[in-house]
Order: structure tokens, then C-alpha cells, then sequence
């Protein structure tokens, strides 16, 4: 009997402390907005996942905008997630959670905002009143591709205003591309190549030399104003109005979009587009109208993702996939805040 209880205690002893410990664990630690926050911030600093937020985002609707969250909002900080408390358990809880001593502010500083990286590769759609400069007319030697350093010969001349020493970018045109739903034909789809100098200008023709070269340069390519191919960052930027667009193409033209896609969408300056916009990806969902018998009118939108607008041209704006949630296509919803 007595060994009974010598094991019983010992038991105790070392299953006790488990159980408290596995309770801490599930105990989240409460953290208190500061001014400057943001979610992409608390991801970074917390989960060390700054794109975690669109799924923090999606499970927090009275958050309209990751960028504006206030101070003396609550959040609970888990191991793998980010949980926002609700306004009336806030302040319910709050007595409870000083009585209890579990919920100690964290004071640590969240990341900075974050921007996004343009390099001068990512393309974008030559809407149809723009107009190339020139083209490329030949290679050095009747080559059919040129790179870094080679000689290529332009229909760039004096009569254009050309100098020597101008430079240009170049560009090779694919497809056309139409609206999803509309088939508008909203341009054509344009890839950068590189750029180059011109050397020696006649009239109406010049030689050049490529300084620089994404991809193979040839006969045909496009040449347009000098655009700088420098690595440049481009910020996070409130809308200064409510955005409502659609992916309508991809650079890679793959049917599935993901994180770190380029994609191009309808959302150019004249509607309001500007680089640095972070839209949200949203897509409708439909029930099987068997069983609604018209007594839903309209489901919540799902969100699948979303992409921050790096260049905008007139009609249309290149942008970048930053977070994907489930699979992105063609077509899909664009906004700038939750419905």
C-alpha cells in the first residue's frame, strides 16, 4: 500500500507541471496597439511571417485596412496564429486578465512598413494608343540575336530627334490581351529585353550598342523612352479612393496564379491606381440554387489573396502577387477594403 502511494505522489509531482505548462502554452500572451502598427508588422514580429496578415485580415472583418488598425485594439499572440479580441471581451476581460497576471503587454517594437521591390523586369501592357518609339531593324553581322555589348542598328534617326548617347529600353510584344469579361482589348502584352545606346544617328536610322540585356535581344523588338532599370522600392499606399478592378493577365500567362506572380490588372491611373496600392483578391461564392430557394440574396466573398500595384499605365497597372490564400485566376475580383 505504501509503494502505491510513494508511485501516486511521484506522479503528481511530475505530471502536474506538465499539465500547467501545457495550459501556459494555451494561454496567448495579449498585445496592445500602438500607433504605427500594422498587421504586416505583428506578423513579421510575432510569427515571423509578414505575410501571414491576409489570413489574419480574412478572420477579422472590422479591420477594413491592414494599415489602419488603432491603438488599444487587443490582439491575442499564439505560437502560430493572431487572433484580434472583440471590442465588448476587451473590455470585459480586461479586469480578468490583470487579476489573473497571464496577460502581460508586450513592448517590443514591430517591424517597419514594408515595400516591395521593383527590378524593371516585370512588363507591363502597351495599351493601344501608345505609339513605339522605334524598333530594332538589325544585328552586327547579320546576327539574329544580340546581348550585353553587341551592335545592333535602329530605325531611330536625326528626323526623330535622336542624339547620340540617347538611350532606349527594349521591349518584345506577345499577344494582345482582352478583359475577361468585357474582351476589351486592353493592349498587348510587352516583355522588357533590356536597353540601349545610340552610338552614331543618320537621318532616319542609327547604330547602338545593348548596355544591358533581361533576355535575348532581335530583329523586331520595340524600343520605347529610356525607362531606368535600377532597382527600385516602392511603398505601401493607402488608396485615396475605393478601388474595384480584375486580374486580367499574368506575365508568365499561366492559367494559376500564385505569391510572387506579376500579374496585370484594369486598375491604371484613370480609375484611380496608383504603385503602392495593396488590393485584396476576392472571388464570389455561389451556392447550388437547388437548395436557396431564393432566400439568400448574396454570400460574404471569399479572399484569395493579394497583390500591391508596382506601375500603373492610363487603363492598366502591373502588380504583384504578395500573398495567395488559394489558387488565383484570371478574372478574379479585385477591392481595396472588405465588402
Amino acid at each position: 500500500m505504501k509503494i502505491k502511494m510513494i508511485a501516486l505522489l511521484l506522479a503528481l509531482v511530475f505530471v502536474t507541471p506538465a499539465l500547467l505548462m501545457a495550459a501556459e502554452q494555451d494561454e496567448p500572451t495579449i498585445y496592445v496597439i500602438k500607433k504605427g502598427d500594422t498587421l504586416w508588422g505583428l506578423s513579421e514580429q510575432f510569427l515571423k511571417d509578414p505575410h501571414y496578415w491576409p489570413d489574419m485580415w480574412s478572420k477579422n472583418s472590422q479591420i477594413t485596412n491592414p494599415h489602419f488598425i488603432y491603438p488599444g485594439q487587443k490582439v491575442r499572440v499564439f505560437p502560430d496564429r493572431l487572433e484580434f479580441v472583440p471590442k465588448e471581451q476587451a473590455a470585459a476581460g480586461g479586469q480578468k486578465s490583470a487579476l489573473a497576471g497571464k496577460a502581460a503587454e508586450i513592448t517590443q517594437e514591430v517591424a517597419e512598413e514594408k515595400s516591395f521591390t521593383v527590378r524593371g523586369n516585370e512588363g507591363f501592357l502597351m495599351e493601344t494608343d501608345v505609339v513605339p518609339t522605334g524598333s530594332v531593324v538589325g544585328v552586327h553581322h547579320d546576327r539574329i540575336v544580340a546581348g550585353d555589348d553587341d551592335i545592333v542598328f535602329t530605325d531611330i534617326g536625326a528626323s526623330q530627334g535622336a542624339k547620340g548617347g540617347e538611350k532606349f529600353s527594349v521591349y518584345r510584344k506577345e499577344a494582345s490581351v482582352s478583359h475577361p469579361l468585357t474582351n476589351e482589348i486592353m493592349g498587348n502584352k510587352v516583355v522588357p529585353l533590356g536597353t540601349l545606346q545610340l552610338t552614331d544617328v543618320e537621318q532616319k536610322a542609327s547604330r547602338a550598342i545593348i548596355t544591358k540585356s533581361y533576355q535575348e535581344i532581335s530583329p523586331g523588338s520595340y524600343l520605347m523612352p529610356y525607362r531606368n532599370g535600377k532597382h527600385r522600392e516602392v511603398a505601401l499606399k493607402m488608396p485615396a479612393r475605393e478601388l474595384k478592378g480584375f486580374v486580367i493577365e499574368s506575365y508568365s500567362g499561366t492559367s494559376i496564379i500564385a505569391a510572387g506572380d506579376i500579374v496585370y490588372i484594369d486598375l491604371g491611373s484613370s480609375r484611380g491606381g496608383e504603385p503602392g496600392n495593396l488590393l485584396y483578391i476576392v472571388r464570389d461564392v455561389t451556392l447550388d440554387q437547388r437548395y436557396v430557394q431564393g432566400r439568400i440574396d448574396q454570400l460574404p466573398q471569399e479572399l484569395v489573396g493579394a497583390l500591391v500595384i508596382l506601375e500603373t499605365g492610363k487603363k492598366t497597372a502591373t502588380a504583384l502577387v504578395v500573398k495567395s490564400i488559394d489558387a488565383i485566376y484570371k478574372g478574379d475580383k479585385l477591392i481595396s477594403h472588405t465588402k
